[in-house]
């Protein structure tokens, strides 16, 4: 069906007074156009013959997303019969696993409780990292629609939090042989990604592989297809910080990452709403209170938040968090006076961030806080909230606002209590430009504005030298002061820990080696007892 758009174009190109600009559709107008065929097409050839065929749920996202439709239509570079098959595949697949009512408790505890998948970190490109610990798999045909649900929740998990943000596969493989390799379960880990969840994958990179399984991943890439080979990265454990910072990579592969993953709870790293001096603001998504709003959104905000944030008394974000806001813009420049201004600017579309990566916190009191510094660079009124992946920490004033076209905006992040902060911790800056200039609620645009038109930059935190304890000498004397002196000692420990990971890898390696030299000369001791005893034993004398 060709849609309105296409016939307005026809009946243009018939006027013989129009210049070619005004004949040629822009590319908004051309995404829209086949936005809208898609649905036509899905409604007329997929949705009407069998209405029952998948999860209304589904249906209606699809119907009214914009952005779903077209992040099928884009990895399936536009072509509409190619998207529809797509989008068919996908959907039954969501209602043969039952994925809008999937929750926790659907999935059998020990899966969780062997940290065979988990989201933990993000890569040097700000993705986040959806790792496989290979040698924890077992092939087990009793368990495979369990273990399909279980890699399933994740991914829906994070897509129903971070929608429209790309998730890089790390596969490790270290200690792993034939025995740990199903490639049913490979298959549908790359399904996952090639048909149910397209534009997801950021990278695929697959760590250490054994030689002998060259043969099972060369299966592997005729299953991806061209967009998603390209994605494929093959790397040992020291090459593999190409991809990752070694904060991020666990100590057998040469990072200094000492996370280890537990269950209860889960680790949840991905972006919480802000906190302030009465607890951690609820976002207006939260607050919204629909009927017929979805059980498992309810179910992962109540598995997933840690044990603080159940415990701390939450406020309401339209009235309480907006008044207290209120309250303190007059002693602004109070409490942003000694505070060091940033140094570095990242240049966005929307806004100029201050600084341009990272914030320092140390352990003086004038350490405590740093200044966020945006500069709106339209000419429309900007709106933008501040989120942390820690939010028991750190209280941000203002954490939600808007900024005047060319004007700027201070804001004070400051490490609450007796809190310190680590490298771990990480913050979102969120932007979009509002049309309508002092006339639109900010609650309200939050909800309405749409994600594509959503602009983020994220920072991570610096600690500073003078924020780590010192490392006590070995002696009774006193400890050792100045800056040389004041070393981490859980940093001190983590290098050890990888220096020590890295001379048993070269052990493991020493010992293969001996073994082969031990094989061949067993070899070779018996190659030269066969060529004495050939002829047999030698004959006796008569």
């Amino acid at each position: 069906m060709m849609c309105t758009f296409s016939l307005s174009c026809s009946s243009r190109r018939t006027r013989g007074h129009l210049n070619m600009a005004e004949l040629e559709p822009t590319e908004a107008e051309q995404t829209a156009c086949r936005v809208e065929e898609t649905r036509e097409r899905f409604r007329t050839e997929l949705l009407q013959d069998s209405p029952d065929k998948y999860d209304s749920r589904d249906v209606d996202r699809l119907l009214k997303d914009d952005a779903l439709v077209d992040s099928y239509l884009t990895w399936r570079h536009f072509v509409i019969d190619d998207a529809l098959k797509m989008i068919d595949e996908s959907f039954q697949w969501r209602k043969e696993l039952g994925l809008n009512d999937l929750t926790e408790s659907s999935i059998p505890r020990w899966m969780f409780d062997t940290g065979a998948v988990f989201l933990h970190g993000y890569d040097k490109e700000g993705n986040k990292l959806f790792w496989f610990k290979v040698k924890l798999h077992v092939k087990d045909t009793k368990t495979v629609v369990d273990k399909k649900k279980y890699v399933a929740f994740w991914l829906e998990r994070y897509a129903v939090r971070e929608p429209g943000m790309q998730l890089t596969v790390v596969f490790d493989m270290c200690e792993s042989g034939l025995g740990n390799i199903d490639m049913d379960f490979v298959k549908y880990i790359i399904n996952c990604f090639k048909i149910y969840y397209p534009k997801f994958l950021s990278k695929m990179i697959i760590v250490d592989m054994p030689w002998i399984m060259n043969a099972a991943w060369k299966i592997v890439k005729t299953w991806l297809g061209p967009e998603a080979v390209s994605k494929l990265k093959f790397s040992s454990r020291s090459e593999v910080q190409t991809f990752i910072d070694p904060e991020y990579l666990p100590l057998h592969m040469g990072g200094t990452d000492p996370f280890k993953y537990s269950y209860p709870p889960l680790p949840d790293e991905d972006f919480l709403t802000p906190v302030m001096e009465n607890g951690p603001i609820v976002s207006e998504d939260d607050v919204e209170s629909k009927e017929g709003q979805s059980e498992v959104k309810e179910t992962l905000e109540a598995s997933f938040n840690s044990e603080d944030s159940k415990k701390s008394k939450k406020v309401n974000f339209l009235e309480d968090s907006l008044r207290s806001e209120d309250g303190d813009k007059g002693d602004a420049a109070g409490r942003t006076r000694g505070v060091p201004k940033p140094l570095t600017t990242f240049k966005g579309p929307l806004l100029h961030v201050s600084p341009a990566e990272e914030l320092s916190f140390g352990s003086k009191d004038t350490e405590k806080k740093c200044l966020i510094i945006l500069f709106n660079v339209t000419k429309n009124q900007v709106a933008f909230k501040v989120r942390t992946t820690a939010p028991e920490k750190y209280r941000v004033k203002p954490s939600s606002s808007s900024c005047e076209a060319g004007a700027s905006v201070e804001i004070l992040v400051s490490l609450h209590g007796g809190y310190t902060a680590s490298l771990q911790d990480r913050f979102l800056v969120m932007a979009a430009e509002m049309e309508n200039n002092g006339t639109q609620d900010l609650a309200q645009f939050w909800k309405e504005v749409p994600r594509a038109n959503i602009v983020e930059h994220r920072l991570r935190c610096h600690v500073m030298e003078s924020a780590k304890p010192p490392l006590s000498p070995p002696g009774d004397g006193p400890p050792e002061t100045g800056a040389n002196g004041q070393q981490d000692l859980s940093t001190t420990l983590m290098r050890v820990m990888a220096s020590n990971a890295r001379l048993e890898q070269k052990l493991d390696s020493c010992l293969w080696v001996q073994k082969v030299l031990l094989g061949l000369m067993v070899l070779l001791l018996a190659l030269i007892v066969q060529v004495l005893y050939r002829d047999g034993p030698p004959e006796q004398g008569s």
